[in-house]
């Protein structure tokens, strides 16, 4: 006997309620409410294999709404992926199961994307969409899928919302389909206590088309969705809801959003839909219709199989997908020529020159910047524009969308084939700091070109002087901060950022054109994170370490105190979390206790003791910086090798 839509939607609500009872802790009210829309977009449109989770050309589903987790985890469990089992739904936000409060891409096969902070869902989806199109137009019908993203109200009122679809609907992303959950409620209360803008005439507005449907009526929902694959736009689909549909006491408020139901609503909701299992048991007949929904998708991967299989490109295909660099890559030849003929650039202009050597030997590398492609010199002869009209263009043009642009490379990353990297001013890492540590805690390899670093930038002033920036994203868990010194160093930084596969990177670059420090051949030795660049010429009694645009000041500075007898080191330290990582005994070689340690960086000294000790000096700014010429500002906040070598003297005579 064929189970009705009824019947599978209510599974859905059945798990959902019962694991945010059990755990006494969640929201149950999105699931309940989109159960009939899920149901209809897994059965009839969703292209997938639950035994093949990672299958490339599957499509991708983001629940934006990420609060509403047990959607995604009934989702998975019905139509037969390995996880969640029913234990695992059992304990629902308990330690060491992977049903997490809000969906985590690393605990469970099928969960495309860690969502919780609304809106960011949405956005990561644009940069799958974009990476979607981009290989289809390098190889062909071999990837030819879409995304779907479940949204509710929240995710649209986000900020990030605006960046994100005025890329996508810039770009005409047709292959992107959003279903807004408009069931009109917030955990405050209905949404018009806090807005009354018209959702929809905006959406249309950045060229986007939209349909609405009652997103519990089945054949309702089918016309709109078709409606939107037959449109060639970027589609949000709004299907008014109730949210927490079936509990007959507290639905459609806002008591359903973030609360467990409680004992006697559960029993109610049951009652009301006519759902008599225990909890947590899905009754044979609808979970076998279940599990015939996932195994549809066997078929259409096994084909899709045969045409990669006979693809000419099958090779490289599977490489890029994999997120594997050709075994051959490696800057060494580009660095050679660094070495015999040295330059006296911006690092900036370092990473421009590096990159051109990049884009050449890796065509998966997707660039970009947020409108300042000038300034951060992300753009290379290899990377013409991806637009609307051409989308195997490798240079996205974001615009003024900092988290937009953050939140897509974390999308572009997730869907695989592609390495992206995108450009900003350091300072304005503040408006995606949010996709930046969305990307570490995805494990995402996302670069981050972040010019402008320092004071050195001059005449713009405080508002575009990064102080605090480079420290505190030092402390993002899982997320390279480079800082280097010279056209070499960058290099050295490029490649190291490439190389990692588990996380993203950030390169804070300069404005000012800075000396090659490193003139003679030598392994990666930013790998290490710190390394002498210059030893001691008497004996030694300090130690001076420093990142960036800095490194020259305290070569300057040793050569200050090596004049009056007093041997100096100076360490580069381009990265904390590379130096970290070395043996004990190369750390405390290069930085030995028994010696005065001394810091040299033109942004916040907090921090900073953790190198030179409570007794060692720490030279940088605490305050913000000022509008003038580079050098005068370094003169004025002490960073010159003059105002700092008496300094370190006091120091060692006191």
């Amino acid at each position: 006997m064929t189970v009705s839509d009824t019947l599978l939607a209510n599974a859905i609500r059945a798990l959902s309620m019962d694991a945010v009872e059990a755990a006494n802790s969640g929201h149950p009210g999105m699931p309940m409410g989109m159960a009939d829309v899920a149901t209809v977009l897994f059965r009839d449109y969703m292209k997938f294999d639950p035994s093949q989770p990672k299958w490339a050309d599957r499509d991708r589903f983001v629940l934006s709404a990420g609060h509403g987790s047990m959607l995604i985890y009934s989702l998975l469990h019905l139509t037969g992926y390995a996880r969640p089992t029913i234990e695992d739904i059992r304990n629902f936000r308990q330690l060491h199961s992977p049903c997490a409060g809000h969906p985590e891409n690393f605990e469970l096969a099928g969960v495309e994307a860690t969502t919780g902070p609304l809106g960011s869902g949405l956005a990561t989806a644009v940069g799958m969409a974009i990476a979607e199109r981009h290989l289809n137009a390098q190889f062909g019908d071999i990837v030819d899928h879409r995304t779907w993203v479940v949204a509710g109200d929240g995710c649209l009122m986000e900020g990030v919302n605006h960046e994100a679809i005025g890329l996508a609907g810039h770009l005409s992303l047709g292959r992107l389909i959003v279903l807004w959950d408009d069931n009109k409620i917030t955990i405050d209360g209905a949404v018009d206590l806090s807005s009354s803008e018209d959702v929809r005439a905006r959406y249309a507005a950045t060229g986007w088309h939209v349909v609405s449907c009652n997103g519990h009526d089945v054949a309702d929902v089918r016309r709109a969705i078709d409606e939107a694959i037959a449109d060639p736009r970027p589609s949000l689909i709004a299907c008014a809801t109730k949210i927490g549909y079936g509990a007959p006491n507290k639905a459609g408020t806002s008591g359903v959003h973030g609360s467990a139901l409680g004992a006697a609503e559960v029993a109610a909701a049951r009652e009301f839909l006519g759902w008599t299992a225990e909890p947590f048991v899905i009754p044979d007949d609808i979970a076998a219709a279940w599990k015939a929904i996932g195994a549809k998708g066997k078929d259409v991967r096994a084909a899709w199989e045969a045409r990669l299989a006979a693809h000419a490109d099958k090779g490289e295909f599977e490489r890029r997908i994999a997120g594997e660099l050709p075994a051959d890559f490696s800057l060494s030849t580009y660095i050679d020529s660094l070495i015999a003929n040295p330059q006296k650039v911006a690092t900036r202009k370092a990473s421009e020159l590096a990159l051109g050597a990049i884009n050449d030997l890796l065509p998966e590398t997707l660039g970009g910047s947020a409108d300042l492609t000038g300034s951060n010199n992300t753009k290379t002869k290899s990377t013409v524009p991806l637009t609307r009209d051409d989308y195997a263009g490798r240079y996205v043009y974001y615009g003024i969308r900092e988290f937009g642009m953050a939140c897509a490379m974390n999308g572009m990353a997730l869907h695989g084939g592609v390495i992206p990297y995108g450009g900003t001013f350091l300072v304005f890492s503040d408006y995606m700091r949010g996709g930046l540590r969305l990307a570490a805690l995805q494990q995402q390899r996302v670069i981050h070109v972040l010019t402008h670093d320092s004071i050195g930038l001059g005449e713009d002033g405080p508002t575009h002087q990064p102080i605090e920036h480079v420290m505190s994203m030092r402390m993002i868990p899982n997320l390279d901060v480079y800082r280097p010194a010279d056209i070499v160093e960058t290099a050295e930084c490029w490649e190291l950022a490439l190389k990692d596969a588990t996380g993203p990177s950030v390169l804070a670059l300069t404005r000012q054109n800075l000396p090659q420090l490193r003139t003679e051949k030598t392994e990666n030795l930013s790998a290490k994170g710190a390394y002498l660049l210059r030893p001691a010429k008497a004996e030694r009694k300090v130690v001076l370490i420093a990142t960036g645009s800095e490194v020259e000041i305290a070569l300057a500075t040793a050569l200050s105190l090596e004049a009056q007898g007093i041997g100096a080191d100076v360490v580069s330290m381009p990265s904390w979390a590379h130096y970290e990582a070395q043996p004990v005994a190369y750390k405390e070689e290069l930085l030995p206790h028994h010696v005065l340690r001394v810091s040299i960086e033109a942004g916040t000294t907090f921090g900073w003791e953790r190198y030179t000790g409570i007794a060692g000096l720490r030279f940088g700014i605490d305050g913000f910086g000022a509008s003038a010429p580079a050098e005068d500002l370094y003169d004025h906040f002490g960073l010159t090798a003059a105002k700092i070598a008496p300094q370190i003297v006091a120091a060692l005579n006191d």
